[in-house]
């Protein structure tokens, strides 16, 4: 979403414009495994899409940190591999925010056990650790097998490149699943020109991952001015690129189920389609258990918004068709989602008129 100015833009870092070449019910069925794709021209996000902004380290932590990413650079694939499981082991084990994340499976999936519930709590932490360590690196990130993967949906993955190549681009959504980082590098690497709606964030780490994001051909969309960003980057043929399972204030959200709660969600992705006329996909990357950041597809889509008259708050069904696409991919694979995150801290309030936040948000943009 745009950049902050004034003291904001002082924590900026600009980076060269660059590219690496190189609802409906749920599609099921699993297309043949994509060849490698043909080097294509790269097309360039817009400059001011380019700039990272938030709080970079200070010179000491970000000389430290160097020599961090240049170790996690060096390691082998399997080397870093070893050391995610190792440290997202230990943070399970240490108890960091386990609470939390057993609380959110309880809610979630009281058909499981307790055993069962635990064992994907581990592998929660492992595959944040993952997604941190496989984020990190310099240089090529993905194995070189990675479009080897295979696509499941192959109808909507299809259609989703189709309507890219006639020049306008399509929202796509995911969420803190598998590898969302990595996700985007691929989808870009398949002819897939995107911006992720990102936050200004703070620390070395996210510097790092931010600078690797632009690196690999990303535009970022910061939250003031996100809507007509997004409206623009569609018409230059970009695709807005936005995770849809974060908890927002009561005031500044719809409330659409998520795993048989509601779950305070963005409007922005309704209030952008109903704004550009763009379909709306999900695309997952769902880690294939070979180990490494080897990520197949998962697509659904177009998921299409009510029909007039339809619903009564058409932007918040939207919203919860696409939340239920997520969950469907979630649920099958359960370890591979972020349950650390307080995703249902926030209620809704009984002052509050449903849809009032996607009105406001619609009206702002």
């Amino acid at each position: 979403m745009a950049g902050r100015r004034g003291s904001a833009e002082r924590g900026c870092v600009l980076l060269p414009s660059r590219r690496l070449q190189g609802g409906v019910p749920p599609v099921s069925q699993t297309a043949p495994v994509p060849q490698a794709p043909l080097p294509v021209k790269p097309k360039h996000s817009a400059e001011h899409l380019l700039r990272i902004v938030g709080t970079p380290p200070g010179r000491v932590v970000g000389f430290l940190t160097r020599f961090v990413w240049a170790f996690i650079t060096w390691l082998s694939p399997e080397s870093r591999d070893a050391l995610a499981r190792f440290v997202g082991n230990l943070a399970y084990t240490l108890g960091i925010r386990r609470r939390v994340a057993m609380e959110n499976l309880a809610m979630a999936m009281p058909e499981k056990s307790e055993a069962e519930r635990r064992e994907i709590a581990r592998g929660a932490y492992i595959n944040m650790s993952r997604v941190v360590i496989e984020s990190l690196p310099g240089g090529d990130r993905l194995p070189a097998d990675w479009a080897e993967q295979g696509v499941e949906g192959g109808e909507a993955w299809e259609a989703l490149k189709a309507h890219v190549a006639t020049g306008q681009g399509a929202l796509m959504v995911t969420a803190h699943f598998g590898n969302w980082e990595l996700l985007g590098d691929m989808l870009i690497r398949w002819g897939i020109p995107l911006d992720a709606l990102v936050r200004p964030l703070k620390g070395a780490l996210n510097t790092r991952i931010a600078v690797n994001r632009v690196g690999c051909g990303a535009g970022l969309i910061y939250p003031r001015g996100a809507i007509q960003e997004i409206i623009a980057a569609v018409k230059r043929g970009e695709s807005p690129f936005m995770l849809l399972d974060q908890a927002l204030p009561a005031k500044a959200a719809v409330f659409v189920p998520f795993f048989g709660k509601l779950a305070s969600t963005t409007p922005a992705m309704a209030v952008a389609a109903k704004r550009t006329g763009a379909p709306v996909f999900v695309v997952m990357g769902v880690r294939n258990g070979r180990g490494g950041a080897r990520l197949r597809l998962e697509v659904e889509g177009p998921i299409l918004p009510p029909a007039p008259g339809e619903s009564e708050d058409p932007l918040t069904e939207h919203t919860a068709r696409v939340t239920a696409a997520m969950e469907r991919c979630i649920r099958k694979y359960p370890e591979q989602w972020m349950w650390l995150h307080r995703r249902w801290k926030y209620q809704p309030e009984p002052a509050v008129a449903p849809g009032s936040a996607a009105a406001a948000l619609e009206a702002k943009g």
